[in-house]
């Protein structure tokens, strides 16, 4: 469950992070978007080892 989670939570936090940094340029966008995967990423996390163990 907590790969498929991180897998779920990267794919969000990329999204918004390039949502978010699409109006500033494209390399703004591919920053927010791997600070936003690490993000969901450590969220997922927090949600797997908190509901799930």
């Amino acid at each position: 469950m907590g790969k498929l989670l991180g897998v779920v939570g990267a794919t969000a936090g990329s999204s918004v992070g390039w949502w978010l940094g699409m109006y500033m340029g494209i390399g703004t966008a591919v920053l927010l978007s791997i600070v936003g995967s690490v993000l969901g990423i450590l969220g997922a996390h927090w949600v797997n080892r908190r509901w799930f163990d």
